[in-house]
């Protein structure tokens, strides 16, 4: 049946954010940028800005040794042997904590409600907190009661610049206040733990004034300010109507409006801006325009003609996270797991494994080109990535896993043998070739590839049963070390026999070696019918039956290959629905059993899954201590794939049984 093009409009605003829980905070960016806006529509009582160009180093504290460390980030040497544990000595502990530790992300500023005379707003003042995030434009309306008159406040983010404007009315008794703090890496919460005030929760130290500098250049309805802090430089320049603008402190002013309306300007640059601020109406069209192109461009898919009553959770998912990785994921760098509202446990750094689940789904999506710069990162890496290869005793390039701009892989344990980073780039360059299948896109990667290859076919150990075996390897599970890994044997012979692919493409002959070790790996681990993590941890359903769930992973994300049996794939999919503690998995791992359960027929089990992983009113996931990115890029790839198969067969993730009614256009099959 034709049902004639989606109604993109209908499909995106069907979802708008219109928040009960008033202490989440809702981001408003443009994929480099992000402001968090609090229950006033400013920062109020929480909230962050937060750049992908933002990031800050701690001066070296007493006891510290950097000289001891080296530019690669690791201390070892030779091939790994053992476990492979990234170490440590002893007397080295604190500089490995500063290793880790820097750099991190910053909050750039805070942009709040306070009292005319400068004292802050308490919670318990503001009442009837109302709030809409129109998707479509990418504007953000507040309304809220103080002292029993209603305020509202219209804000949003300029699409180009790093600019956040609002227009504010009905302010009576009140002023606006930006202060800027110094960097903190301050880590509230636990893993597993969730807490939905330490979630609205403001970056930065607001005292300690002699750690860094601010500089006000104030002029007519406009005010500069040149911030320095240690090894971070960057400048805001704050702009409006009808205000009187007044220097509070050393990092601080408050800005007195005129009357009961306000516009302002708040831009944050890495480098001095000469031009004006956008005004308040010229960055609500450019957010507007900006987010019309990318909802009318791109992938999309509308379920909205189902008659099973859970289409429209399903489809809330797929509309809000394309919504946050659009705020949050098309940026200079890879996303931190928090993506721009918060710093995590990693500091904000991002990981080589999992800017597969940030950067992956746009290709699916026809949204290639916002891949663009983030897939960059592995051409800068490159250099540092190949001199950690040749630090441990390998040929080619080993990529780091817990990273800055610089490249430095932070000291972790498992950093070395955490394979399953290591294949990702030709599995990147593989899904530009999808978009892009052109002699340019060949000639793009062919470096990357031949050198992510060569480390692939030289770590393996070809041992005495004719086998290569992948030894040591800590698993995408990260439940301890042990060696041939189900899903990392799989991922390696999928990527290498890929990059014999590629060089064909290309007019070369095929590399021997990477074939012989693609074709010679050791054979799969499997007890009693089902697939096991790896040969030595029997108990994979019983006492190793948490985090990430491996055994799904084969046949999902990876496409089918002749290492893996289908069949006993799928009973290694329903045993892991059947027994695995789904309270102590994370956000990614149910739409990873969705790829799977798409992949083998078992449509009811994707649907499942897909509902299992949880997203809040404002479509962040949720399961560990912050606010977890990772789920939202992994539903849009496992949508995709459920929506159209790798043959380009309609919707096989989706139950034939008339219910369902799936309406996709530009996702492309995998």
């Amino acid at each position: 049946m034709n049902h004639g093009p989606i109604d993109r409009k209908a499909l995106v605003t069907r979802h708008n954010i219109r928040p009960a829980d008033i202490t989440r905070v809702i981001p408003l960016g443009n994929g480099e940028t992000c402001f968090g806006c609090d229950r006033t529509g400013l920062q109020t009582f929480g909230g962050n800005t937060m750049a992908h160009w933002a990031w800050h180093t701690f001066p070296v504290p007493e006891g510290v040794d950097i000289s001891a460390w080296t530019e690669t980030g690791s201390l070892n040497t030779g091939r790994l042997t053992g476990k492979g544990e990234d170490v440590v000595p002893p007397e080295l502990a604190k500089t490995a904590q500063y290793m880790f530790d820097n750099p991190h992300s910053v909050n750039l500023g805070r942009l709040s409600f306070v009292h005319a005379d400068g004292s802050a707003l308490e919670k318990a003042e503001i009442t009837d907190s109302r709030r809409e995030c129109h998707l479509w434009s990418g504007r953000l309306d507040t309304s809220f009661c103080l002292g029993g008159k209603e305020m509202t406040v219209t804000g949003c983010v300029h699409p180009e610049q790093h600019a956040f404007a609002a227009k504010i009315t009905g302010l009576t008794g009140l002023a606006i206040a930006l202060d800027f703090p110094y960097a903190s890496i301050a880590y509230t919460g636990a893993l597993g733990t969730y807490d939905e005030e330490k979630f609205s929760y403001t970056l930065g130290e607001f005292s300690g004034h002699d750690r860094h500098e601010t500089r006000f250049t104030p002029a007519e309805n406009r005010c500069r300010m040149a911030r320095q802090m240690d090894d971070l430089r960057y400048w805001a320049e704050l702009s409006w109507d009808h205000a009187q603008v007044e220097i509070t402190g050393p990092h601080s002013l408050i800005l007195r409006p005129a009357g009961e309306t306000l516009e302002l300007t708040l831009r944050y640059a890495s480098g001095e801006q000469t031009a004006p601020n956008p005004t308040f109406s010229e960055t609500l069209a450019a957010s507007a325009a900006a987010y019309e192109y990318y909802w009318s461009n791109g992938g999309a898919i509308d379920l909205s003609g189902s008659t099973d009553e859970r289409w429209f959770e399903l489809e809330r998912k797929i509309v809000l996270s394309q919504y946050l990785m659009a705020v949050q994921s098309r940026g200079s760098w890879p996303c931190a797991e928090s993506g721009l509202m918060f710093i995590d446990m990693w500091r904000g750094q991002f990981h080589m494994e999992m800017t597969w689940w940030h950067i992956a789904h746009y290709a699916l999506w026809s949204r290639m080109e916002w891949a663009d710069e983030q897939l960059s990162c592995f051409r800068k890496f490159l250099p540092m990535a190949k001199k950690l290869a040749a630090q441990l005793g390998y040929t080619g390039a080993k990529w780091g896993k817990s990273v800055g701009p610089e490249g430095r892989t932070a000291p972790w344990g498992g950093n070395l043998a955490l394979l399953w980073k290591q294949p990702h780039p030709i599995f990147f360059a593989e899904l530009e070739y999808l978009n892009r299948p052109t002699r340019q896109t060949l000639e793009k990667w062919a470096e990357i590839i031949r050198e992510t290859a060569d480390h692939m076919a030289d770590y393996p150990v070809m041992k005495d049963d004719g086998y290569y075996h992948l030894d040591p390897v800590m698993p995408p599970c990260e439940i301890g070390f042990t060696y041939d890994t189900l899903f990392d044997l799989a991922y390696w012979r999928w990527a290498l026999e890929t990059a014999g692919a590629w060089q064909e493409r290309m007019g070369n002959p095929r590399v021997e070696k990477w074939d012989d070790v693609a074709f010679h790996l050791c054979p799969l681990p499997v007890q009693d019918g089902v697939y096991i993590r790896s040969p030595e941890w029997t108990e994979t359903y019983t006492k190793h039956n948490f985090e990430h769930p491996d055994p799904v992973g084969i046949c999902g994300m990876l496409p089918p290959t002749d290492m893996v049996d289908v069949e006993t794939v799928r009973a290694s999919l329903k045993k892991v629905w059947a027994t695995w503690n789904k309270n102590h998995i994370w956000g990614w791992d149910f739409p990873w059993i969705a790829m799977c359960a798409a992949r083998t027929q078992e449509p009811e089990l994707a649907i499942e899954a897909m509902l299992s992983c949880q997203l809040d009113e404002i479509g962040c996931n949720c399961a560990g201590s912050y606010p977890y990115l990772p789920a939202n890029g992994a539903i849009l790839f496992a949508a995709a794939v459920m929506a159209t198969g790798r043959s380009g067969e309609h919707a096989p993730g989706f139950p034939a049984d008339g219910k369902w009614v799936v309406r996709q256009e530009n996702i492309k099959g995998w």
